[in-house]
């Protein structure tokens, strides 16, 4: 069933590539009006803003680090006078970078867990106040296998997503008498370009569904979460994985 977005505004932290530009096309597809945010310049994200251009829904770019609860703030208040207040926030921004714990240098820890836990909290907060002012909201955070299982070489990663994972249903607690849903999507192994330098063969033998993932798998499932027809859902980690962490 086709979803009707049409009227809502839509904002995806880390939207310019991978899964987060997919996203962000998905919910166009429906009608959302798109505010992609990315710590890279507008012409780097060129590519998914002309693709989102031709669906003919309005798309901004914001060039927002998700770290600074400061630009967060000024965003979302951007985004607000430029389209309206957000309906949904998909909290998808995050980076990598992998070593083992007696290896990995203090700031390669703290920089993962800036970005992939502290700037979803940041956006939460920072779209938090709006949801509660209409009585209606979806967020929606991209967490990962990993933080369900822990992956050698992968403390702050897995960390960061596991706690991405709490922090989705400590929001979805605080949030639910207000009609505001959070869930979380935890993806297996996706081809994007951040996956690029894994090992692809050794995780697709243990894949029962014999493939690896696409991005448009994760927005398939980010569209329904944000749709009506999952109202009712809140608190969940949903894997999207092909079996992965079955």
């Amino acid at each position: 069933m086709m979803q009707n977005f049409s009227g809502r505004v839509a904002v995806i932290t880390g939207g310019s590539r991978g899964i987060g530009a997919e996203i962000a096309y998905g919910f166009a597809t429906c009608g959302a009006d798109i505010a992609i945010l990315d710590l890279c310049t507008e012409d780097l994200a060129k590519p998914v803003l002309d693709r989102i251009s031709e669906t003919g829904v309005k798309v901004f770019f914001y060039t927002c680090d998700v770290t600074s609860p400061e630009a967060c703030k000024e965003t979302v208040a951007k985004i607000t006078t430029d389209l309206g207040a957000p309906d949904i926030l998909v909290n998808n921004a995050g980076i990598t970078r992998d070593n083992l714990i007696m290896t990995m240098p203090d700031d390669e820890f703290d920089a993962v867990l800036n970005t992939n836990l502290k700037g979803s909290f940041n956006m939460i907060k920072a779209c938090g106040r709006g949801f509660i002012r209409k009585k209606h909201g979806k967020i929606i955070n991209i967490a990962s296998v990993s933080g369900l299982l822990g992956t050698a070489g992968q403390a702050n990663y897995a960390a960061s997503k596991a706690g991405v994972i709490a922090l989705t249903k400590v929001t979805a607690r605080e949030f639910a008498s207000k009609n505001v849903c959070c869930n979380a999507i935890a993806p297996g192994f996706i081809e994007t370009p951040m996956t690029k330098e894994l090992d692809a063969e050794s995780y697709l033998a243990k894949i029962p569904a014999g493939r690896l993932g696409k991005p448009e798998d994760v927005a398939n499932l980010a569209v329904f979460l944000a749709s009506p027809m999952a109202d009712y859902i809140t608190g969940e980690v949903i894997r999207c994985d092909g079996g992965l962490a079955m």
